[in-house]
């Protein structure tokens, strides 16, 4: 239910043997407490709508209480609601429908809060808060020092979590206050989630000492961030190391911001040259940078390296914070002199961990805390050299991973996993491949091929934004499995049931995206149409018959969707019904594309005598562009994705068309770079026999340019099939203009002309309900027909619209599926390559001709496979 609280005393009493308040929020008064996009709210406001929200819901009875933190007023209320009054907190991700769900089937919580509404819709008075209130009273035997539960940096997707008292939170809420001298002027933006311990430190200290919070979910790149900055007048913000990435891509250092007095770091290593840089760059504008150091089981901080020393020990962790402090204990896995485990002891280390609700009635069990992580000290500051979980055996030898990873960053950023006797290495660089393999090698006295090097379009990192080494450990096991399987990877046997993880783990390993979960989709890790093929069929065999538009569903839904028609088959099954059905499910784009590029190499060869397949093609190749790029992402990734799809089919077209023009001098340069159209001559010339890329390539520019433009973008997101039908219709327009009812013997294949083909698939991607469709195949009939002088190839183009149209998939057999798959993968570059293939051969030798020309065409796929890859993830980045 919606509980609509505005700011009252609370209409039930506390019960008089109700814990002290962690922080004492109303000795602050009248103090803003936070900015938010609806105004200001002050410590008595912020107390008061806690306090109701206590008593009318939570009552006098301790009760588990579940919050979605978020960055908004109403995460903070449910939060502070809790805290404040003696209820133990379990702190989930807002907006993880599954965390939640997990969390709750794990820990059966008495109450969950969540903020209602959106981010930009966080009201003040009256403030909207969903509340689930579950039973009454509590379920639970709850310690009575336990304030809060949270999930561990390494354990976000298990039901591990940390148990904290208030003792600890008050405790390093002070000690951070303490060396960052807060005080009531203090003001941080929210960079960083309420849910990830980091953030909730920021949120404590500045609460306990009367400072405010610039409350927004927005990133440091967007203005909207800065504009929060500024009016609040804050002066600090918190980052993990991608937030510095984006800060220096985004222009931090020529930003004026005249109440900044210090940033602080945190959530993993930042690179000591961007200590440096950072530092430099604040000492320069009068902030301070605070590296810190911490764990979620030490309710956030441990060390922090004070900012005059961040210039000359940039790789250090510093001193442990007020009240806490370090040993080094020798450990098996470190002989280096003065290296070992780095232990802390302070007030604000955990009661313990938690994994079952009988778990939450345990007192503290510990009084210090083993880090895993392996330090030194050197002048009197500690340093992090590695941990203790991050060594392995490659070969026989134990390598330090951290270490390498450490040795290797001086010349490009890599993350080292170690998997089946290799090591293996992430990098987001194609061009430094062979020169970091070599030097990993040289590094860890391995053989050459021992070491493997995965180029990514990013490093993964957790939602804590630390290095996910889990996720690229699992990359690295599925391409072990997928190189013993062969080319085509190991794709699971349809008689067991698939889970979300298969299907994740699929995306994954197709897509080169490690980062991969199981809420995502696609469209949404960037697929296209060349990955597109590949993917469907391994899904096919795994799920069963694909729904329509899975490419767009995450892999949860299509992990539900193939179990329940599992079950429906096996019901049918013994009602004496059918199971299913033999064969295998393929794409109708994909059916369409293998025997479109059969149809053209047949007919060129004298195989058989079937024209249209390149025009075909056309409509299929806008149909994918439609549903792999011109989806619902923001409009600068379109564009992104929209230049990767160019790249990928552009250069190494251009290689090829090149290479053969120098070896043979078959073809002016103007074809080499697809201008034939434009500079070439009216006449048929073997310059005309790339017109299908040439107009693929540059209508596929032209869209990709227009939907760049934001109006555009708007006009298209406001009307997503009227838009492509006006398009449609502009385009016919033009194509009767340039050649009237048919075109002449090389209008037929020039950009212009053609172009209403590409924006019919287009529209036929947006077409929802049959008469859009049938309107759709009625406007490729009204512009192909007497468009190409020959009724036989104007029927294949209209008869396959049609069948795109009105088919979602077709069902052939498992051979034949085989074989459709791979010549759709390879049909770009089998209509490349068979001009070379097939004049030889053609007179005598027709099937030859054809056959050669397709094994051809689909080896030159093979070879350019890692280009393409490449050219998609540094057009992506």
């Amino acid at each position: 239910m919606t509980v609509l609280l505005p700011g009252r005393p609370p209409r039930l009493p506390l019960a008089p043997s109700r814990p002290d308040p962690v922080l004492d929020l109303a000795r602050h008064g009248r103090r803003t407490a936070l900015w938010t996009d609806h105004g200001t709210l002050s410590y008595a406001d912020l107390a008061g709508r806690a306090a109701a929200l206590a008593g009318d819901v939570l009552g006098n009875e301790r009760r588990l209480v579940l919050v979605e933190g978020a960055n908004r007023v109403g995460s903070v209320v449910a939060y502070l609601a809790a805290l404040q009054h003696g209820h133990p907190v379990l702190l989930v991700p807002h907006g993880r429908d599954d965390r939640l769900a997990a969390m709750v089937e794990a820990y059966d919580p008495d109450v969950v809060l969540r903020p209602g509404g959106a981010a930009a819709d966080d009201a003040l008075d009256p403030m909207d808060v969903t509340v689930e209130v579950r039973r009454d009273g509590s379920a639970h035997d709850l310690h009575p020092d336990l304030a809060l539960l949270l999930s561990t940096s390494g354990s976000t997707g298990s039901p591990k979590l940390v148990r904290l008292s208030r003792d600890n939170v008050r405790a390093n809420a002070a000690a951070i206050a303490s060396y960052l001298r807060l005080g009531p002027e203090d003001r941080a933006a929210t960079s960083l989630p309420l849910h990830y311990c980091y953030g909730l430190s920021v949120l404590h200290s500045h609460l306990l000492v009367g400072g405010g919070l610039a409350l927004t979910e927005t990133s440091v790149v967007d203005e909207c961030f800065w504009d929060r900055f500024a009016e609040a007048g804050a002066t600090s913000f918190a980052g993990v190391p991608y937030t510095f990435d984006l800060l220096e891509r985004s222009g931090f250092a020529e930003r004026d911001l005249p109440t900044l007095r210090y940033v602080t770091q945190a959530g993993g290593r930042l690179a000591p040259e961007k200590v440096r840089r950072f530092a430099g760059l604040g000492r320069e504008r009068g902030w301070d940078l605070f590296v810190m150091y911490g764990q979620t089981e030490a309710t956030a901080r441990m060390a922090y390296l004070p900012p005059e020393r961040a210039l000359d020990r940039p790789e250090a962790i510093g001193v442990p914070v007020p009240g806490g402090s370090f040993r080094i204990d020798p450990v098996p896995e470190s002989a280096a002199p003065g290296t070992g485990e780095l232990v802390y002891r302070g007030p604000n280390v955990m009661m313990g961990y938690a994994a079952t609700p009988v778990d939450l009635s345990r007192g503290a069990e510990l009084v210090e805390l083993r880090t895993g992580d392996l330090a030194r000290e050197v002048d009197g500051l500690v340093e992090v050299v590695g941990r203790r979980d991050r060594h392995a055996k490659v070969f026989g030898l134990r390598i330090d991973l951290d270490r390498v990873e450490r040795l290797l960053a001086d010349e490009v950023e890599v993350r080292c996993v170690a998997h089946d006797d290799a090591l293996h290495l992430f990098t987001t660089r194609p061009r430094e491949r062979r020169r970091v393999a070599a030097r990993a090698a040289q590094l860890c006295g391995l053989p050459p091929g021992a070491v493997v090097v995965h180029v990514l379009d990013a490093l993964p990192t957790t939602a804590n934004g630390k290095p996910d080494h889990g996720a690229l450990l699992r990359q690295a096991r599925l391409h072990h499995e997928a190189a013993q399987a062969g080319s085509t990877g190991v794709v699971p046997d349809t008689s067991a049931p698939a889970t979300a993880e298969a299907v994740r783990d699929q995306l994954a390993l197709v897509l080169g995206r490690p980062d991969a979960s199981v809420d995502d989709s696609f469209v949404g890790l960037g697929g296209d149409s060349l990955s597109y093929v590949e993917l469907s069929t391994r899904l096919d065999r795994m799920l069963g018959d694909l729904p329509p538009g899975w490419h767009t569903r995450s892999a949860t839904e299509l992990t539900h969707l193939a179990g329940r028609a599992r079950r429906g088959a096996e019901t049918s099954d013994n009602d004496g019904g059918p199971h299913r059905r033999r064969g295998a499910s393929v794409d109708t784009s994909v059916a369409l594309r293998a025997l479109a590029i059969l149809l053209i190499v047949g007919t060129h060869a004298n195989l058989l005598t079937i024209p249209g397949g390149a025009h075909l093609l056309l409509a299929v190749a806008g149909f994918n562009l439609a549903r792999f790029h011109l989806t619902g992402r923001p409009r600068p990734e379109r564009l992104r994705l929209g230049l990767a799809a160019v790249a990928q089919v552009a250069v190494p077209s251009a290689l090829f068309i090149g290479g053969v023009a120098a070896v043979t001098g078959m073809y002016d340069a103007p074809t080499a770079l697809f201008l034939n159209g434009l500079l070439g001559r009216d006449s048929w010339t073997v310059d005309w026999q790339f017109w299908f890329l040439e107009a693929l390539l540059w209508s596929t520019v032209g869209i990709v340019g227009l939907m760049a433009v934001p109006w555009v973008d708007r006009l298209d997101r406001r009307a997503p099939f009227a838009f492509p039908l006006g398009l449609v219709a502009a385009a016919l327009v033009l194509r009767f203009a340039w050649t009237g009812v048919e075109a002449g013997a090389t209008e037929r294949y020039t950009l212009g002309p053609v172009l209403f083909l590409v924006v019919l698939g287009w529209l036929v991607a947006r077409a929802r309900t049959l008469p859009q469709r049938l309107l759709a195949v009625a406007l490729t009939a009204v512009g192909t027909v007497g468009f190409l002088g020959d009724l036989q190839r104007e029927l294949v183009v209209v008869g396959g619209v049609a069948v795109l149209a009105l088919v979602a998939g077709l069902r052939l057999p498992q051979p034949v599926a085989s074989l459709a798959a791979l010549l759709a993968s390879a049909s770009l570059w089998i209509y490349l390559t068979h001009w070379q293939v097939y004049p030889h051969l053609e007179m005598d030798h027709p099937f030859l001709a054809t056959a050669l020309s397709l094994l051809v065409g689909i080896g030159y796929a093979r070879l350019m496979q890692p280009l393409t890859r490449r050219l998609a993830r540094l057009t992506r980045a």
